[in-house]
């Protein structure tokens, strides 16, 4: 198992893409805390899922864009799991609204879910882990921002700064013994997926190579291995899991 005896905080854990990252860390032998904002029944089958795996699952509810709650998160990880080895930045929202549209609050929450989620979280992780002098921190962004797309300016926006948030922390951080990166999804069945018109997703499956949308287990196979000592030469990569657009 790759992750054996490591300690896990996924945000987004009740999310298409979160939950199967908490299912695949669990399997390859971590013990798992995740993040939800609300869905109390979602959470339960998430962690119903990570225990009978055999590991142990510690739903967190909290909003990532609050200080408060993302301190508080990682204290209780730290406190019930005895440390935090791995964080996976996976919240993340979507809204399809044209910028001439877009009301001043729309933009602002998605800047605060996306961006500053992250910042807050691994703000927060970063203390225990640089006391450690060991950790992963692996960042979930978006094809959306990093090509030419049909996708939300404000979404796209915020997906672009993970990738500058990614290349500039793993420089910061690496003297610690902490390694950052990011994963770039391609569209996704489920997850932000559900805001896509059916003829967009039609349109991107002609757009790939693959010549389909992917699946949130082909990307937590991804994110699983960035996590482990396999990949302990990767640093503030943008590592695309698209279908090749």
């Amino acid at each position: 198992m790759m992750l054996e005896g490591r300690r896990a905080l996924v945000t987004g854990g009740t999310g298409a893409l979160g939950s199967e990252i908490c299912r695949v860390l669990a399997r390859e032998g971590a013990a798992v805390a995740f993040g939800y904002s609300s869905a109390e029944e979602k959470a339960a089958r998430v962690a119903e899922s990570v225990r009978a795996l055999g590991r142990i699952a510690l739903p967190l509810r909290f909003d990532v864009a609050e200080a408060a709650g993302a301190n508080a998160a990682v204290e209780r990880c730290v406190k019930e799991l005895g440390g935090i080895d791995i964080l996976i930045n996976a919240a993340g929202i979507s809204q399809a609204v044209p910028l001439a549209l877009m009301r001043d609050d729309d933009w602002d929450r998605m800047m605060a879910v996306n961006l500053r989620g992250p910042f807050l979280v691994t703000r927060a992780a970063l203390r225990p882990m640089v006391a450690q002098r060991a950790g992963v921190i692996v960042n979930i962004g978006s094809v959306a921002g990093r090509k030419m797309l049909d996708a939300p300016v404000h979404y796209a926006a915020s997906k672009a700064g993970i990738s500058g948030f990614t290349l500039a922390l793993a420089r910061e951080v690496a003297r610690y013994g902490i390694r950052v990166t990011c994963v770039v999804p391609g569209l996704l069945r489920g997850g932000v997926g559900h805001h896509v018109p059916p003829a967009l997703l039609e349109l991107y499956g002609r757009r790939c190579v693959a010549g389909r949308v992917g699946e949130p287990a082909e990307v937590a196979e991804v994110v699983a291995f960035l996590a482990s000592d396999r990949a302990g030469y990767m640093f503030a990569d943008d590592v695309f899991v698209d279908g090749g657009v």
